[in-house]
């Protein structure tokens, strides 16, 4: 079942033209990639389907609905949860304070205070910290925990890899096969092709603001004028 659809969308910064006819869909368990160099377009796509930018012309739908026009925190109330970059996490709030501000009963309810542990044991080693006190892997796992409590269908991930040790990335991959087996949709948004590859169904490899090569990964890894230039592998 498609979750999310992308037809045609384009963006603006000002009069400046940044995405030009991305499409692309997300399906319910499938872990979605979109892949390129800084610049590329990534972290704009994500921030145009949450409704920080407003596509102009293309339609972005989810189960669907037209989200055209839906302010960012409508766009999160319908099932979306966001993970941004910089990751987002309140300093100043405790680890407890910082998942249970975000909660929000949907879908049933699945992911609660109990079931957040059970996936992430180290926040529940470190619920009464303050979220600056976190390691950065500690953070980026609190920032996907949050993400989570909202009960969302569909999980935007903004480089969740970046600046990590190898051994926090692998946990936080195998964290994300975890909720891709339970059915979660994932749209991933990644610079290290490894990281890609391990985890994604499909792959969209942008390049200034156009979608120049859609393929699996074993199509991908075994693509080397793709990799070469438009990854820089």
């Amino acid at each position: 079942m498609t979750v999310l659809e992308l037809d045609n969308v384009n963006a603006f910064y000002g009069e400046s033209h940044v995405l030009h006819g991305v499409s692309f869909a997300v399906a319910r368990g499938e872990v979605v990639c979109l892949l390129g160099r800084n610049g590329a377009g990534k972290t704009t796509t994500l921030l145009t389907i949450m409704g920080y930018l407003r596509p102009g012309p293309g339609r972005i739908s989810y189960g669907g609905r037209d989200l055209a026009g839906m302010p960012p925190y409508a766009v999160a109330r319908l099932g979306f949860g966001f993970v941004p970059q910089e990751r987002g996490i309140f300093p100043s709030l405790t680890v407890r304070e910082n998942l249970t501000v975000a909660a929000r009963r949907g879908a049933g309810g699945r992911w609660t205070l109990a079931e957040i542990h059970r996936l992430f044991p180290r926040l529940q080693e470190r619920e009464a910290n303050l979220g600056f006190q976190l390691s950065g892997g500690e953070q980026q796992m609190l920032s996907i925990a949050r993400a989570l409590m909202l009960n969302p269908t569909l999980l935007l991930l903004d480089e969740p890899s970046e600046g990590l040790a190898p051994m926090i990335v692998d946990e936080i991959i195998a964290i994300l096969r975890h909720l891709r087996q339970e059915g979660l949709a994932i749209l991933l948004v990644e610079q290290n092709m490894h990281t890609a590859l391990d985890l994604a169904d499909r792959h969209h490899v942008l390049s200034k603001g156009e979608i120049c090569f859609v393929g699996s990964s074993a199509e991908l890894e075994g693509n080397e004028d793709v990799k070469k230039l438009y990854l820089a592998v």
